[in-house]
C-alpha cells in the first residue's frame, strides 16, 4: 500500500470503472465526495509488481449533522476484477483504518456490506440517527469508532466537510 500520488488519477479512475460500472458516480457517497478532496494523507492504492494500480482507497472528512462531530467517509474501496478474493481489499482497509487512528480520527462511516465490513468492526450499531444525503439502504450505513465514544450523540444528515477542489482551469492565471 503506498499513497495515492497525482500521476495515479487516470488509472484510479479507470480501475473503478472496471469495478464499479458507469453507476458508481450517482451513488449518496459520490455527492459527499463531488468537488472535494480526500482527507489529508488518506488516499491510497495498491499495485502489482509491475506497478501498475489494482486497488483503491480514500478516506473523506465529513460532519456528522450540522454542526456535529468530524467523522471519516470510506470509499470507494476497488480491486482489479480478476485480482478479487486475492487480500488487495482486505490489505487496503487495514491500512486506511490504521492510518485514520494513526492520524487522530475518531470515527470511519462507510455505505456497504456488513458481512463484508464486520471483519474490520464496522457495524450499523451507531448509525441509527445518521443519515446520507440522497437514497440509500439505511442497514448498509456503517461505522467503526476508532476512539470510544466518537459517536456518542452522532446524529442528523453527513455532510462533505473536506478540502474543495480548486475551481480554476491549470495554467489559469490571476
Amino acid at each position: 500500500m503506498v499513497g495515492e500520488g497525482a500521476a495515479d488519477t487516470t488509472a484510479r479512475e479507470a480501475l473503478l470503472d472496471r469495478a464499479m460500472g458507469p453507476k458508481r458516480k450517482k451513488k449518496s457517497s459520490e455527492k459527499l465526495r463531488r468537488g472535494r478532496r480526500p482527507s489529508e494523507g488518506l488516499a491510497f492504492v495498491a499495485r502489482d509488481a509491475s506497478g501498475v494500480v489494482v486497488g483503491t482507497v480514500r478516506l473523506w472528512d465529513v460532519r456528522l449533522g450540522e454542526g456535529g462531530p468530524a467523522a471519516l467517509l470510506l470509499g470507494p474501496l476497488a480491486v482489479e476484477p480478476g485480482l478479487k478474493s486475492g487480500g488487495i481489499g482486505s490489505a487496503l482497509m487495514r491500512h486506511a483504518i490504521a492510518e485514520a487512528a494513526r492520524l487522530g480520527h475518531g470515527a470511519i462511516l462507510l455505505v456497504g456490506d456488513a458481512p463484508y465490513y464486520g471483519r474490520f468492526g464496522f457495524s450499523a450499531d451507531r448509525t441509527g440517527a445518521l443519515a446520507m444525503p440522497g437514497p440509500y439502504e439505511r442497514h448498509r450505513l456503517l461505522a467503526l469508532e476508532l476512539k470510544d465514544g466518537a459517536l456518542d450523540g452522532a446524529k442528523g444528515t453527513i455532510k462533505a466537510a473536506g478540502r474543495k477542489i480548486k475551481g480554476q482551469a491549470p495554467g489559469f492565471v490571476a
